[in-house]
């Protein structure tokens, strides 16, 4: 049976085609549920769980646990960064001290044009 073609979402706002990138269908859909959270709250009509949901992050613990996060992130990432930064600088160092012994003549130069 052939796939029938996604049909717009129609919103409040304006018509939504849907994204092919699942990774952008996801922000898609993540927005339209808390454009819809967000009108059952004005309405009164949001359940429970959406209350929660939406105080859970407006604690101190949930700022915190976010900034925690952010920081591991951060630390992951300069990690990474050292790491590079030590194999670059291992490989200068092996570079200058080749570049030692075809000076001093104990190595050989794949190079002609260096003496």
């Amino acid at each position: 049976m052939p796939r029938q073609a996604k049909k717009p979402v129609e919103t409040p706002h304006k018509e939504i085609v849907p994204e092919l990138d699942p990774a952008a269908r996801q922000a898609q859909l993540i927005n339209l549920a808390e454009l819809q959270a967000e009108k059952q709250m004005l309405e009164g009509t949001a359940p429970a769980q959406i209350v929660v949901h939406y105080l859970k992050l407006a604690t101190i613990k949930e700022q915190k646990e976010i900034e925690l996060l952010e920081h591991q992130t951060k630390l992951a990432q300069a990690k990474i960064e050292a790491i590079e930064a030590g194999r670059r600088e291992e490989e200068l160092y092996a570079q200058a001290i080749e570049a030692m012994k075809i000076y001093n003549g104990n190595g050989e130069s794949d190079d002609p044009d260096i003496f």
